[in-house]
């Protein structure tokens, strides 16, 4: 017994070493989030870090394929649908028209907004300033010190090197959108309506930090219960 005690420290000590090599090859997966969340177990929340504060970057080619895969999940259809009745019912963009014909042309252009929107500030201009579209979560501190974090990731983010800047890709990314939004939104075909459009997306982009800052405690609160 007592020469099988003293050779076990030998023995688990190789064992931690190499644990502690392996360690250091793939850090994503031991400091951010495996990227198959979803918020209320449905809306795609693969560009979220939880509880991580530095991650290897993504590469360009990443940033388009995190993007198109959130952008294009089966959940994001129902979810324009959705947005698509309260426009319709709002009387949004009247030259649209009523039923099923006006509420077909909302959908395609909501959609559309969705996804200009989506590529220009999760993957385009990510790619070309070399910024990182994930949202990190804080994840600690007052609940009101956790919202100002949430909202102001719409004017502060990380660079690819870790470093925090002003968030070029979201204002750029929306303008995008709402630039392009004049060839396939109905007359009149105004600044005024690029803007709103622009403003509409960050506003939406504002909702959903606030709501992936606080989903794990949401989570963990329904599981509880």
């Amino acid at each position: 017994m007592a020469q099988q005690t003293t050779q076990t420290p030998p023995a688990a000590a190789p064992t931690g070493a190499a644990k502690t090599e392996g360690d250091k090859d793939p850090p994503i997966q031991l400091s951010s989030k495996p990227q198959n969340d979803r918020i209320f177990w449905a809306l795609p929340n693969f560009l979220t870090v939880e509880n991580a504060s530095q991650v290897p970057p993504l590469t360009a080619g990443q940033k388009f394929k995190l993007e198109a895969r959130s952008t294009f999940d089966p959940i994001e259809y129902p979810y324009v649908a959705m947005v698509t009745l309260i426009n319709q019912v709002s009387d949004s963009e009247p030259t649209f028209g009523r039923g099923f014909r006006g509420y077909a042309r909302r959908y395609g252009t909501a959609f559309a907004d969705n996804t200009a929107g989506n590529f220009g500030t999760g993957a385009v201009f990510p790619a070309l300033v070399h910024q990182d579209p994930r949202y990190y979560q804080l994840g600690k501190g007052g609940f009101f010190h956790r919202v100002v974090y949430a909202g102001s990731r719409i004017f502060i983010t990380r660079t690819d090197s870790g470093q925090r800047q002003f968030n070029y890709s979201e204002f750029l990314g929306n303008a995008l959108a709402g630039a392009l939004a004049p060839v396939y939104h109905p007359a009149p075909r105004t600044l005024v309506n690029s803007v709103s459009i622009w403003w509409t997306q960050i506003g939406w982009d504002a909702a959903s930090y606030e709501l992936k800052e606080f989903w794990p405690d949401i989570k963990h609160y329904i599981r509880r219960r």
